[in-house]
């Protein structure tokens, strides 16, 4: 009976399986975002993977920063995925003189040549898939919009990207500024890039052919292009594997030892194992509340300090403006003479602070009485 070898990878952010056939080749591929509930995601990948294998054998093997829990449970070998990673680029990827690869929460270059040198960022997001699905929040985008916008940019502007509050800090001027969110996307990109060589080449070059790896590089051309031609790279210079953002599964599945398969059925019927967690009280965080009258009860304790109000009709004479434009939200309050909020509007600026602040300021004139003027404003 043949048999088949698998990987499956699990990330800080995605859950990834790769099967082989008796030559290596890849039968099938998928990836998916787990979006915290990991054990369910392994579950359906693996439940859709292996259900027509029955009776077939398959040898599976376990690697990824969050997978050791999942290789216990389940009582499958596991692999450190830097071991999986050289593996795969040895058998796949033999004349890659350097592998930049980018995770969810993690980022690696590997150097090839002779003994192989990895460098990787494993402490911070920063740079980062998570990195860079929080910048395209701040656009109001996903990553594919991210990507569609920063296809048509013509400036780059210097964003940092050690830190998702530092590039925040320099991306919400550029908005206020009124620069094209294309010009944005492009500019984050490039910070990714400047951070992954600086951060991790540290001087060292980077030369030859260079493969890409990971979901980032794989699902984003325009980060790749970014990549490139910082690193003027040629097309013959710049390998990108098929199925990308699976390879590390790959090579998961490359090091499976035939000698360890179950069939199937087996590895299908160990699936509920994700869930037999025994949770030990001890390590849990009290409850917010312990019960409905102390929540009732927190609930009238902050009514008591509620900002007294007035209907903005009824108002006369001089009010006072104040407009908070902040990194994700613009908010707008006009108070008058006593202290009372009269008017307020709390909303996404979804990247665009100016337009978002001015529909707001509309909205007021159109219900400011022709008794009341704005006599005072601030920013």
């Amino acid at each position: 009976m043949p048999i088949y070898r698998a990987g499956l990878d699990i990330g800080s952010t995605t859950v990834k399986i790769a099967i082989l056939n008796q030559r290596g080749e890849l039968l099938r591929a998928d990836y998916r975002r787990h979006y915290a509930d990991v054990g369910r995601t392994i579950a359906e990948l693996m439940q859709e993977a292996l259900a027509d294998f029955g009776e077939e054998r398959v040898s599976l093997m376990i690697t990824g920063s969050a997978g050791i829990a999942a290789s216990a449970l389940l009582d499958l070998p596991f692999i450190q995925e830097v071991v999986a990673g050289l593996t795969a680029l040895r058998l796949l990827l033999p004349k890659a003189d350097v592998a930049i690869e980018l995770g969810g929460e993690d980022a690696k270059i590997t150097y090839l040549e002779g003994s192989p040198e990895q460098r990787m960022n494993g402490s911070c997001a920063g740079g980062t898939g998570a990195f860079l699905d929080q910048m395209a929040s701040l656009l109001h985008t996903d990553l594919d919009g991210l990507n569609a916008l920063a296809a048509r940019a013509q400036t780059i502007y210097p964003i940092a990207s050690r830190c998702g509050v530092f590039a925040k800090s320099d991306i919400q001027p550029l908005l206020n500024e009124g620069a094209a969110q294309e010009d944005i996307a492009a500019s984050i990109f490039q910070s990714v890039v400047n951070q992954t060589i600086s951060g991790l080449a540290c001087g060292k070059p980077i030369r030859g052919r260079v493969a890409f790896l990971g979901g980032p590089l794989h699902f984003l051309p325009e980060l790749r292009r970014r990549f490139s031609e910082t690193l003027n790279l040629t097309p013959e210079q710049t390998l990108l594997p098929e199925q990308a953002q699976v390879f590390i599964a790959r090579g998961a599945a490359l090091s499976a030892d035939p000698s360890q398969a179950l069939s199937g059925e087996e590895l299908l019927s160990r699936l509920p194992r994700l869930n037999d967690r025994r949770l030990d009280p001890k390590r849990l965080l009290p409850p917010l509340f312990e019960s409905e009258q102390d929540l009732a009860a927190f609930r009238l304790r902050h009514a008591a300090q509620a900002i007294p109000t007035a209907p903005l009709a009824q108002a006369s004479g001089p009010l006072y403006l104040g407009v908070d434009a902040g990194s994700t939200t613009s908010k707008l309050a006009l108070t008058d003479d006593a202290g009372r909020l009269l008017f307020d509007r709390y909303r996404p600026s979804a990247g665009r602070p100016l337009e978002t602040v001015t529909a707001m300021l509309k909205e007021l004139y159109q219900e400011l009485p022709p008794t009341a003027f704005i006599a005072r404003s601030c920013v």
